[in-house]
């Protein structure tokens, strides 16, 4: 993408009337709002995409909480009651409860002079 640079149409503007300048004033401000509002969507569409790259990242780094998630999607599929069992069928569906993986935090030691004091 490039930026497209424009100087100002000098000529054109000093010698125009104050209606005229109003209305370029004000175009140029539509222009600005309309640049600003698809810069907003953009930045929308870079954060989603970059989450889901990250969270991507996350769990080709961590295979056996992916591995647990797999195992436990699978289990509900298992127990969820197909059409025509006895099983109710009002009943509400829950999905297993994925709980992320624990990692300890290692609080790190004060000075010893500060803890004998």
């Amino acid at each position: 993408m490039s930026l497209k640079h424009s100087d100002p149409p000098w000529n054109y503007l000093s010698q125009a009337s104050a209606t005229s300048l109003q209305s370029f004033e004000l175009s140029r401000l539509n222009h600005a709002a309309n640049l600003r509002r698809e810069i907003g969507a953009l930045l929308d569409q870079w954060l989603e995409e970059t989450s889901q790259a990250l969270l991507a990242r996350w769990l080709l780094e961590n295979p056996v909480v992916l591995r647990d998630m797999q195992s436990q999607v699978a289990g509900a599929i298992e127990s969820a009651a197909l059409p025509g069992d006895d099983a109710d069928p009002h009943a509400e569906f829950r999905p297993p409860e994925i709980r992320p993986k624990l990692v300890r935090q290692v609080k790190p030691r004060a000075s010893s002079a500060g803890e004998r004091g």
